[in-house]
């Protein structure tokens, strides 16, 4: 009896001849993407700095800030709900870097508002952004990869709240739900072409958006200032809020070769506030 041979798959990570791996990190002007960008910028990788043109001064400062470390960098603008300023993007990002080897579709917003006070305009905005913005990564960063045809890493911002919603985050939350969903889906397409496909989601991360949800739930249960962000972090049984470079030290496990077998995953990095 004798057994069909596996079809060949191509390798995720490519021997790029002693050249740098190229990432681009989108929404990297600032928070959880800044310190991403400098995390791939500090493993060796050269790294795309890319965020909406009103975040130019960001966008140079992060990648002065891989630079000045010694790193590589470059910096762009992109409107991610735009699929044709992406597709610009990864071809900048060639340009730049030879290829493409990691795509991370950070990129994202929120808005803090109980759901009888949600607007539709606004309701449609964060789903542009979050879903669309990130379905149009995911494909470029595809296309690219199989032209190339070696493989390559996407990686994708979910949240803890893609596992259990919270309240005051409700769009939020389906937003996040949607890119757990279309992360397996896009695994189970591009295996085939040795393309990895992954998520992270942040927990409770000292950032604007959590300072922002304080303020909200504060006002709504008439505590002060910090004491809602406090009694959310209760939960947190590394008993810390997180801090950005926790999230880029996932990323930067998921944007390497360490990561070769690993995809169509959510990772949690919440200080074990939820168990997947």
């Amino acid at each position: 009896m004798t057994s069909t041979p596996a079809p060949s798959i191509p390798a995720v990570s490519s021997d790029r001849g002693g050249a740098p791996r190229v990432a681009i990190v989108t929404g990297a002007a600032r928070g959880i993407g800044k310190a991403i960008a400098e995390r791939l910028g500090a493993d060796g990788l050269h790294v795309v700095v890319a965020d909406l043109p009103g975040a130019r001064a960001g966008i140079d400062e992060t990648v002065a800030g891989i630079q000045a470390a010694g790193g590589r960098a470059s910096g762009h603008e992109v409107d991610v709900v735009d699929e044709s300023s992406v597709e610009a993007l990864v071809a900048a990002a060639v340009a730049d870097g030879g290829q493409l080897d990691v795509f991370v579709a950070n990129a994202g917003i929120a808005q803090v508002e109980p759901l009888l006070d949600y607007e539709e305009k606004d309701f449609q905005k964060i789903f542009d952004v979050n879903v669309t913005g990130v379905f149009n990564s995911y494909r470029q960063a595809a296309k690219q990869f199989i032209r190339q045809g070696e493989g390559g890493k996407i990686v994708g911002a979910a949240s803890i709240v893609a596992f259990r919603p919270f309240a005051l985050l409700g769009p939020y939350s389906a937003t996040k739900w949607a890119v757990r969903g279309l992360t397996q889906a896009a695994a189970m397409e591009w295996a085939e072409h040795g393309i990895t496909v992954n998520a992270y989601g942040p927990g409770i991360v000292g950032t604007a958006m959590w300072d922002l949800i304080d303020e909200k739930l504060a006002a709504q249960q008439g505590l002060a200032k910090g004491e809602a962000l406090a009694e959310n972090a209760r939960s947190i049984l590394l008993g810390r809020v997180s801090v950005p470079e926790d999230v880029a030290k996932l990323v930067s496990f998921l944007s390497s070769p360490d990561s070769d077998y690993v995809t169509g995953q959510t990772y949690l990095v919440d200080g074990g506030i939820q168990f997947s």
